[in-house]
């Protein structure tokens, strides 16, 4: 037999089969083996006594604000802080400046990319009235994660508010399509409410649930009428959940680690402005539903949507600050103190940050612990007991919302395609990201 590239020694892996102890042999960036491989030849070993084996992340959104907004996240930053906390896989938001709406801005981020990220990567076009025509190319180009709605008000033209764009966007392709949905009319009538406030305590007032509910119902229609698979994003009432819950025909789910974890007004009372994030934590209710559909399948994946700004940026009088937080580096600390918790199993997180993931968004070879599929892994210890602390984050924003936080709960270290690139909490190798491969799109 040919010797391994990589032999994983002594862990204990989570597959779609469960958790099993057995050892990981790894050839040309791929799983060759599972099993009892210690008589087998490698190149290197590692050792994995103590430590559960699980999918590299798959983080389907992060804003890494290249190219235009650089001085608070790039591509290079933001894969670093990715990497650390055990996430190989990124979906980076189209929201930049200028905005990724066209072949030539796709191709640029790609470009941009190359050779700078250290993990793997795809990019979303974002969806105009102006775009509309080109959408269903863009979508199957290499690098492509496909498209982007923005219901709910974002960064210059990006926003497909009435019913009759959003029916010709979803008429435009065949991909999922991931949407940001809060009613903009709604948005707009309600912001005076912020502004009179002056307070993020009145976040949720103005972006409220009923904002939420009705971009739900309206893009449900919409997606019915046209027969298009859409991915509701960052969901976070329990209102919502319960429309969601009747349409697993059409729609997929998201949820974040901070709406899972936080809860107004007490994040709102400790953080401020660093709680702001569009659509708002909401109250303890909305948060234990979230948990609710967790445990019941309907959430698909978990997405940090990282989306950093600077403390000054943030520190500006509400509601003229930005919203947005760091996460890609938490995500995985987070939900494991979650895991530790007893709030979800640990295969459930794998499904979540990968397999789920893999299934919604059709990728071909990532998110799983299986011969043949790439080799992105997360090693982590499930038992250390840590203080996320400042100087950990690569982030160029440089905070998170999370700073003081002891958890339970550890990436020790993490593979892109069998190399390791992160360990120990330094980083270990050139960056070696590359753009993924969607089932869907492989003839191109």
């Amino acid at each position: 037999m040919q010797p391994f590239d990589l032999l994983i020694a002594g862990g204990r892996l989570v597959t779609p089969g469960g958790l099993v102890a057995a050892d990981l042999g790894i050839w040309d960036g791929r799983i060759a083996a599972i099993g009892a491989l210690d008589g087998q030849a490698a190149a290197e070993r590692l050792d994995a006594r103590g430590l559960h084996v699980l999918p590299g992340v798959i983080d389907s959104q992060v804003h890494f604000r290249e190219p235009g907004l650089e001085h608070k996240e790039d591509l290079a930053s933001g894969s670093d802080a990715a990497v650390l906390g055990g996430v190989t896989t990124v979906f980076e938001m189209p929201n930049t400046n200028p905005a990724t709406t066209d072949a030539q801005a796709l191709d640029d981020k790609l470009e941009r990319a190359s050779g700078r990220m250290r993990c793997d990567h795809a990019f979303y076009v974002g969806a105009t009235a102006e775009n509309v025509g080109q959408l269903a190319e863009l979508e199957r180009r290499p690098g492509s994660a496909g498209i982007k709605i923005f219901m709910g008000s974002s960064t210059g033209s990006l926003l497909v508010e009435d019913d009759a764009s959003l029916e010709r966007v979803l008429r435009a392709g065949a991909r999922r399509v991931a949407v940001h949905a809060e009613d903009e009319p709604r948005l707009r009538t309600r912001k005076a409410l912020a502004e009179a406030a002056g307070d993020p305590l009145a976040h949720p007032e103005w972006r409220d649930v009923e904002a939420a509910t009705l971009a739900v119902t309206r893009l449900l229609r919409a997606a019915r009428a046209t027969g298009r698979r859409v991915h509701v994003l960052h969901v976070t009432s329990a209102e919502e959940i319960e429309i969601l819950a009747q349409a697993r025909d059409v729609a997929s789910v998201e949820v974040t680690p901070h709406h899972l974890t936080m809860q107004a007004p007490d994040c709102y009372q400790r953080l401020g402005t660093r709680a702001q994030m569009n659509p708002p934590v909401r109250d303890a209710r909305h948060r234990d539903a979230l948990w609710q559909a967790v445990a019941e399948g309907v959430v698909d994946v978990l997405g940090s949507d990282h989306a950093p700004h600077t403390l000054d940026e943030k520190a500006k009088p509400y509601p003229a600050s930005p919203s947005g937080m760091t996460g890609v580096q938490t995500l995985l600390p987070v939900m494991l103190d979650h895991v530790a918790q007893g709030r979800l199993s640990l295969e459930r997180l794998v499904d979540l940050t990968g397999h789920g993931p893999q299934r919604i968004f059709q990728l071909a070879g990532k998110g799983r612990i299986m011969r043949g599929y790439d080799a992105d892994l997360v090693l982590v210890d499930l038992e250390a007991r840590w203080r996320i602390e400042a100087g950990w984050l690569a982030s160029r924003a440089g905070w998170s919302p999370y700073e003081g936080m002891t958890v339970t709960g550890r990436p020790v270290a993490t593979l892109v395609r069998g190399q390791v690139v992160a360990r120990d909490g330094e980083l270990v190798s050139d960056p070696i990201g590359r753009p993924v491969r969607f089932l869907e799109t492989l003839s191109c």
